[in-house]
């Protein structure tokens, strides 16, 4: 009887699994398939060849797909190329607290492409991918102008503090702290705009909201109250950079695929206003699969009239960390980390870094994501490239977390870590 195994059966959406099938013919084609259901009832799915070994075997830790979504050994290939039936549609958890991902796996003894009524898996087993680990506590947070969500780990504490960001859509996103509560992070998912309250567009950044908030953060008992860490993606890069320039409790920052200036809109700090390098919309490209490429639309910093936008990281009180994947089509993010750890060094700064990823796109997510190159964050936008290829994208996600994890842990609260 054919059987199909993964383990662990229930794991953090970052962890690994591994996946094995038995008990079918020897040496012969077979299917693998994945799929699961998001929690707006769009179906991801992906799919892999393989051919038995003698004894009618298949471990994707040794075997090596002869094709379907992916080629070659790929432990986690099924996960990692999981794709919208309804093209365009990103895979983002949303209730993180209250359910995981349940993902469907099926072994079909023949070349499937397309399962049919007709098609019966001979083995099948789902597996749980849940974004927080038992006792991780969720509170949406309303104090004053703040708004998003705190998670904090189990535990008395205290814990390193961190504000997480994600980009120029707005809404809310909690997956990633979740993930980082359930690491030893007391995070606080943060939302800038486009949510509840907050302004429709972002026109006038305040920093006074976002000290605002790490001082939330910093007031509560479960925190470290020595500093706090920050981490954002795109937009959220661009605004993690800044807090890191002005505000003195900011310890320790990951910017993922962002600029070393400000873009777009004017940001103001007390008696500092600095106006943002206008987008270049003129610039914009539609590919000929009719996906936005926007890469150009951000000026170059390198014009006399944009000096007095690029932000000062020499002002940074604690280290930076830049992650860039070399095939984002969306920022010139490589370019733009470059500038500033030049700038950095140049005025005696030295704990900047920079870590790139060949093959990598612009959205860089907790290991286990499946790679997203193009979505449509929008429904009046047109799907928007953001690059990126299979293994290479997937495995810096992979590497990317350790780094971000440890980083965060050795400057801004504790040395030791939680086993990943």
């Amino acid at each position: 009887m054919a059987g199909l195994s993964a383990t662990p059966g229930v794991s953090l959406a970052d962890e690994p699994v591994k996946i094995r099938a038995w008990g079918l013919p020897p040496q012969q084609l077979i299917t693998i398939r994945a799929w699961l259901k998001d929690e707006k009832g769009a179906i991801f799915q992906s799919r892999a060849f393989y051919i038995t070994t003698i004894e009618g075997e298949v471990d994707l830790e040794e075997a090596s797909a002869t094709g379907g979504d992916f080629q070659g050994v790929l432990p986690m290939g099924l996960l990692w190329s999981l794709k919208p039936t309804t093209p365009f549609l990103r895979l983002i958890k949303r209730d993180v607290m209250g359910s995981p991902f349940l993902i469907h796996l099926e072994v079909y003894p023949y070349l499937v492409v397309l399962p049919s009524p007709k098609d019966t898996p001979c083995a099948a087993q789902i597996i749980e991918r849940w974004y927080v680990t038992p006792g991780v506590q969720r509170y949406n947070v309303r104090e004053g102008r703040i708004r998003g969500t705190l998670f904090l780990p189990p535990g008395e504490g205290p814990f390193p503090g961190v504000i997480d960001m994600f980009g120029g859509f707005g809404g809310l996103m909690e997956f990633r702290s979740s993930l980082l509560a359930s690491r030893g992070f007391a995070s606080l998912a943060l939302a800038y705009f486009a949510y509840d309250d907050l302004p429709k567009q972002l026109d006038v950044l305040e920093l006074e909201y976002f000290e605002e908030a790490a001082q939330f953060l910093l007031r509560n008992p479960k925190v470290i109250n020595h500093g706090v860490g920050v981490i954002g993606v795109s937009k959220g890069a661009e605004i993690a950079l800044a807090l890191a320039c002005h505000l003195p409790m900011v310890k320790a920052t990951v910017c993922i695929n962002g600029t070393n200036a400000i873009y777009g809109f004017t940001l103001t700090y007390r008696d500092l206003c600095m106006r943002g390098i206008p987008y270049n919309s003129g610039r914009v490209e539609i590919t000929d699969l009719g996906l936005l490429w926007s890469r150009r639309v951000i000026e170059e910093t390198k014009e006399s009239e944009h000096q007095d936008s690029i932000l000062p990281l020499e002002k940074a009180r604690g280290p930076v960390l830049f992650l860039v994947g070399e095939e984002d089509k969306s920022y010139n993010s490589l370019k733009f980390a470059m500038e500033a750890l030049a700038r950095a060094k140049g005025r005696g700064k030295n704990d900047v870094h920079l870590l790139s990823f060949p093959g990598t796109g612009h959205l860089i997510e907790p290991p286990g994501s499946p790679l997203c190159h193009v979505s449509q964050p929008a429904r009046d936008s047109l799907p928007v490239w953001w690059g990126g290829e299979l293994v290479a994208h997937c495995t810096a996600q992979e590497t990317s977390w350790k780094e971000i994890l440890s980083f965060l842990f050795a400057h801004v609260g504790i040395s030791k870590q939680s086993n990943l």
